[in-house]
């Protein structure tokens, strides 16, 4: 990470089915998440943050079950949050915060609950903050700000009793 790497993430990586950490943040990488990503079951860690990768999200993000954390904030990505993250059940921090996703936040996301961070502001993320939020009850911080969101904020929130910071 941190160095000048140019180009784009290339789809032979997913061939690396050792790997347990893949840290390519704070570089100038452009083009999409290879979907191969999905092959590196074993990944314990994966920091793709503060880059300029554009596209969607893979859903094949949902392969990574033994990830604690995933980041990919900062970069140009683009469309829903892929209803395959609720899969991970041993997240602990989602950091997709800076990009331009759209669509709505998954009702589904309530399943995480190991989740301690949930930081999706800066987006274009639109509908209404699922009650299942409630759900979160490890929730520490929920960073949503500057998206699109509407409706009242559910009552659910008051359930969140370890919530430190609220960034709505």
């Amino acid at each position: 990470f941190n160095n000048n790497l140019t180009g784009s993430i290339p789809s032979e990586i997913g061939n690396l089915i050792n790997l347990n950490t893949l840290s390519l943040s704070s570089n100038q990488l452009t083009g999409s998440i290879p979907s191969s990503i999905g092959n590196l079951t074993g990944l314990t860690s994966l920091n793709l943050a503060n880059n300029e990768l554009s596209g969607s999200i893979p859903p094949e993000i949902g392969n990574l079950i033994n990830l604690p954390e995933i980041s990919m904030a900062g970069n140009l990505l683009t469309g829903p949050i892929p209803a395959e993250i609720v899969s991970l059940v041993n997240l602990s921090a989602i950091y997709l915060s800076e990009n331009q996703l759209s669509g709505p936040i998954p009702a589904e996301i309530g399943n995480l609950t190991n989740l301690g961070i949930l930081e999706l502001q800066n987006n274009e993320i639109t509908g209404s903050i699922p009650s299942t939020i409630g759900n979160m009850t490890n929730l520490g911080e929920v960073w949503l700000y500057s998206n699109q969101l509407t409706g009242e904020i559910p009552a659910e929130i008051g359930i969140l009793t370890n919530l430190g910071q609220l960034w709505l």
